[in-house]
């Protein structure tokens, strides 16, 4: 698997190679990298026009630190998983107030966790419900744990009131939990991801409630130890490739990240004031 080192390498030389002008440009260049990080199931080029789609249907990636927004695509490429519609993972644009540049989050999916999870080859079967108050629904701690759910036919199930995930091992065994509505709220709130516009968290609520409580059963499920450590940095803060070192190849703190809101604000600036990176794709 190719590390950020190697990343990095690849930046190093692009003014040797031919000066990228274009976010497509570099993309094209860390091609390499891409192929060498990726599982065999995935295609560089596939990984490639996803990314170029989700750039030009979010356009204050286009305003992004370029070392930060290939980062973010080279840990999608790291863990295999597709950005976009999906719900693989998504790259949310941050502004970074210390730095006074917009950054990129990676934020793993939920359909990209139950993803990651059934590559251990030791799960049989893994997924998440969402609970609303007209299902009838019993959860039970103890010597002999319960959990019994059936949804409310109703066109209205009344409101949200928590998710749980269930996973069923190879072995014979299996491991559930339930997280309420509360307990989703405080998570949510701690990720920078929480007031985007952008953010799965707004357009894709339960998809990302139901995410939540399979993150928060995470520990118990045999995962790789590599797999557990790339995950941890999910909904974390950005990180800059150029921040990186070998001996840290992970996202390094970056703090006071407000969400970017004003892409208008920022569509319609004059043109005289637009950067080489507004206009790259």
């Amino acid at each position: 698997m190719a590390t950020t080192k190697a990343l990095k390498e690849q930046m190093k030389q692009a003014p040797a190679q031919q000066n990228p002008k274009t976010i497509e440009d570099y993309l094209k260049q860390m091609m390499p990298a891409m192929k060498q990080a990726l599982p065999k199931h995935m295609d560089a080029d596939r990984l490639f026009r996803l990314a170029m789609t989700t750039i030009r249907t979010t356009p204050a990636l286009k305003e992004a630190d370029m070392a930060s927004l290939l980062g973010a695509v080279m840990q999608a490429a790291q863990l295999g998983l597709e950005p976009g519609l999906l719900g693989h993972c998504y790259l949310l644009p941050f502004k970074n107030n210390k730095k006074d540049i917009t950054e990129v989050q990676f934020i793993i999916g939920y359909k990209g966790m139950i993803d990651l999870a059934r590559r251990s080859g030791q799960i049989q079967n893994i997924y998440a419900h969402a609970v609303y108050e007209k299902d009838e629904f019993e959860y039970e701690l103890g010597l002999e744990p319960k959990l019994v759910h059936k949804p409310s036919m109703d066109a209205d199930r009344g409101e949200f009131v928590g998710a749980y995930a269930v996973a069923h091992f190879k072995d014979g065994g299996y491991q559930f939990e339930f997280m309420p509505k509360a307990e989703i709220e405080k998570r949510k709130a701690r990720s920078k991801a929480a007031n985007s516009s952008y953010s799965p968290w707004a357009t894709d609520y339960e998809e990302m409630a139901k995410k939540t409580v399979i993150r928060h059963m995470w520990k118990y499920l045999p995962i790789s130890v590599e797999i557990q450590q790339q995950v941890a940095h999910d909904e974390g803060t950005a990180r800059s490739i150029k921040d990186i070192t070998p001996e840290d190849e992970v996202f390094l703190d970056a703090p006071e990240f407000e969400v970017v809101e004003e892409v208008e604000q920022v569509q319609e600036e004059p043109k005289e004031q637009v950067t080489e990176q507004q206009t790259l794709v």
